[in-house]
């Protein structure tokens, strides 16, 4: 069988079990340490996703006091003046927003690479290799990135992309601190954590929507230094709970499903806007009203 897996990609490979090195055989990998064979899928994958269970240990600070979160600024994400890569004549795909897309960081070095954490069909390529990036995809059950894997048992050794995207994957991790972890062992120092995801989305196969609160506690168990989180303006819990296939309107088109909401979407804004006139003192921002109908997070981190 070809190996659809680039030499380089070979030395940043390890086993998801213990860690240990992987040596190529003929019919998948092996790892060095505690013996574990993997093989290709009948679509040529590497599958390095677990097949039993590991016992992972994380520890837990219970706090008397609110946390840093208390006193962060949830803000609208404004577009970065002083972005690093010029994205124009490049589309990009419709969940990476232009504000999101302006903070997207250029590579550091020559063959740096970057995972598409749940990548699916790999629409962000174009963007990362655009930024300087080797591309890498992974992804549990999409046939598209060469390698099959499991988010919370990265395969790959610590410190080894520069930059890790993740959009609208956390929801799907049964256990989201470990996978948060995960990804910050694998990001070299000062590596940049990029994102989305659900909050008043429906249920769609997912274990957990995310208010700013959860997101920012989630990244900063991790360890991550977090630098950005903020409601998506243009994606409302009104407009998701409409138009997304388990929401109020099942197989409804999904212009005509937005249609039928948008007096309801107006009224919402109006009603807020009478609310900051009537009462000036007591009034939120609009961040605060987008904080607390967004149907979805964006959040930008780094590793210290």
């Amino acid at each position: 069988m070809n190996n659809p897996i680039p030499d380089p990609v070979w030395h940043l490979l390890a086993c998801p079990y213990c860690g240990g090195d992987l040596i190529r055989t003929d019919r998948g990998a092996a790892c060095t340490g505690c013996k574990e064979e993997y093989r290709y899928s009948g679509c040529g994958q590497l599958d390095l996703r677990l097949r039993r269970t590991k016992v992972c240990q994380l520890t837990f600070n219970v706090r008397p006091d609110p946390g840093e979160e208390a006193d962060f600024d949830f803000d609208l994400l404004r577009e970065n003046t002083n972005a690093e890569v010029d994205f124009s004549g490049l589309k990009g795909p419709l969940h990476l927003s232009p504000e999101l897309l302006s903070y997207l960081p250029r590579a550091r070095s020559e063959r740096a690479y970057m995972l598409d954490l749940g990548c699916g069909q790999g629409v962000h390529r174009a963007i990362c290799q655009k930024a300087g990036f080797e591309y890498l995809g992974l992804d549990c059950d999409s046939e598209c990135g060469a390698i099959c894997g499991d988010g919370h048992a990265l395969p790959f050794k610590s410190s080894s992309f520069e930059f890790v995207l993740s959009i609208a994957t956390l929801q799907y991790m049964h256990n989201p601190f470990l996978v948060a972890s995960e990804v910050h062992r694998v990001l070299k120092p000062g590596g940049k954590f990029m994102g989305t995801v659900s909050f008043l989305e429906p249920f769609h196969g997912t274990y957990y929507h995310y208010t700013h609160q959860g997101i920012f506690n989630t990244l900063s168990f991790a360890g991550f230094r977090v630098e950005h989180i903020a409601p998506n303006p243009r994606w409302s819990g009104l407009v998701a709970l409409a138009s997304m296939g388990n929401g109020l309107f099942p197989r409804m088109p999904r212009r005509m499903a937005k249609t039928l909401v948008l007096p309801l979407e107006i009224l919402h804004r109006l009603w807020w806007k009478l609310r900051q006139v009537a009462r000036p003192a007591a009034a939120s921002t609009p961040a605060y009203r987008m904080m607390c109908s967004t149907g979805s997070f964006t959040f930008i981190a780094d590793k210290k």
